[in-house]
């Protein structure tokens, strides 16, 4: 049985009260309704900030500055909305912001899971903390408070994800950050990821430019290297989101690996593929890898990686269209970012994905003039990844069932493509074209074996339309 201190009435202080006590010792008893980095300080230490609240000073609540010689003796917040003890904090002001510092020497804190269902035995103290006879009941209250009144990091409803995102539609999103690039305008790019598949677009760009411009195959300006590729899970779609430098923040989450939560995003299209967007009034908040909601998303990720049919883009059930037939199997199936990371960079592999281009796309000019061989740029996409992959020679003749009328050719790849529109112009200014999924088998190859990762290349083979 812990030791109990004495029973004092005024041993824990509402926020309200204590940031009255400036250059006073108080001791409160709160919620966490934000969680900083952990860096080092000016000096030999290191530290993080917390944000915290109760019923008398709610959100954005007040600040508490935790220092220690090392990261371990930091408080280790599980989750935004758990609670913190603090015994003999220090409360400042500067420029007229009222906050608390816990001073190694004399401060204490101790932590507890915020769930009402939970026990009432903390989960971290630092060396110098004593529970007293209050606790308890200061613990009941805070959590039976926080049923109805949840930090803004966790409300009352349930984020977004992204296999339900839309245009325009500002939302918040619980993510893990998985990269951090600048961008050549100065701006950040978060790699963000939950586990589920973007929407596939519904397509707009005009097909007969794409001899001048094809379309992007990534939203970052350069593609990412192998070493950042390896990093990115198998299945589930990596967001690319802009934000500008005022969100200080995002300068500690360069190493990855962060679960945050970002407030009042909006998403967008460009060529088709998704990026989102942090506006002026977004925040960034930080989450512990013990936050419920990042905990659900690793076991959704889990239970896809676990099933078969789990791992296929969420929008082919029940299955893919039945347009393309293969002549083997090459099992298992991968998806586009599997092979892109492969240590293998030559491999052959078996994968779901949609046509959202190709050139050139009219059936009159999928042969060349000259040599009467087919030779077709395709673009795929799955919810991972975008690449080229090109129709050459017997492949082709093997894909378009030998070398069919000007009219079947028409009619398969309109299929192929997406293509609804009975004039059969599909690069027309109002054209909107919904490629379905579709198998293929595609086999890797490089142009310059002493740079076989940076000229690889894809063909397909062993497919054929058959739609």
């Amino acid at each position: 049985m812990e030791e109990r201190g004495p029973s004092v009435d005024s041993v824990y202080l509402p926020i309200r009260d204590a940031r009255t006590c400036i250059h006073e010792r108080v001791n409160i008893f709160a919620a966490v309704s934000s969680i900083g980095a952990e860096k080092k300080s000016r000096g030999t230490d290191y530290v993080v900030s917390l944000k915290i609240m109760d019923q008398s000073y709610m959100e954005p609540g007040i600040s508490v500055n935790f220092f220690a010689e090392d990261m371990t003796k930091l408080p280790h917040v599980r989750a935004i909305g758990d609670i913190i003890s603090l015994q003999n904090v220090e409360v400042r002001i500067h420029r007229g912001d009222v906050y608390c510092v816990h001073n190694k020497k004399f401060s204490a804190f101790a932590l507890f899971q915020g769930k009402t269902t939970s026990g009432l035995i903390h989960y971290q103290k630092s060396a110098k903390y004593h529970a007293t006879n209050h606790d308890d009941e200061f613990l009941s209250q805070i959590r039976t408070w926080l049923l109805d009144n949840p930090p803004k990091a966790v409300g009352k409803d349930v984020p977004l994800l992204l296999r339900r995102i839309k245009l325009d539609l500002a939302f918040d999103l619980v993510c893990k950050v998985l990269h951090v690039s600048e961008t050549s305008k100065g701006d950040w790019m978060l790699f963000v990821w939950d586990g589920t598949d973007t929407p596939p677009a519904k397509l707009q760009f005009d097909l007969e430019l794409q001899g001048e411009r094809p379309c992007s195959l990534h939203v970052e300006e350069l593609p990412l290297t192998i070493e950042v590729l390896c990093t990115f899970p198998r299945v589930g779609s990596v967001l690319r989101v802009f934000a500008s430098k005022s969100f200080k923040v995002i300068t500690h989450l360069h190493g990855g690996n962060q679960w945050v939560k970002l407030c009042n995003m909006i998403c967008g299209l460009h060529d088709g593929m998704w990026n989102g967007m942090l506006q002026p009034s977004s925040e960034v908040l930080l989450l512990s890898d013990e936050d419920w909601i990042a905990r659900e998303h690793l076991k959704t990720y889990d239970r896809r990686l676990a099933t078969a049919l789990e791992n296929y883009p969420m929008t082919s059930f029940p299955a893919p269209s039945h347009i393309t037939v293969l002549d083997y199997d090459y099992k298992p199936y991968t998806t586009l970012i599997e092979s892109l990371s492969h240590p293998e960079v030559t491999h052959k592999c078996m994968c779901i994905v949609r046509v959202v281009a190709a050139y050139p796309w009219q059936a009159k000019d999928l042969r060349s003039p000259v040599t009467g061989h087919y030779r077709i740029r395709f673009t795929v996409e799955d919810p991972t990844a975008r690449i080229h992959a090109y129709i050459c020679g017997e492949d082709g003749v093997k894909f378009f069932e030998g070398y069919p009328t000007t009219e079947v050719l028409t009619s398969k790849m309109d299929k192929l493509l997406g293509i609804t529109d009975t004039d059969g112009q599909a690069g027309s200014d109002d054209g909107v074209r919904n490629p379905p999924w579709v198998w293929c088998c595609l086999k890797s190859y490089n142009l310059d074996e002493n740079n076989p990762r940076g000229s690889r290349r894809y063909r397909i083979f062993s497919t054929t339309l058959v739609g």
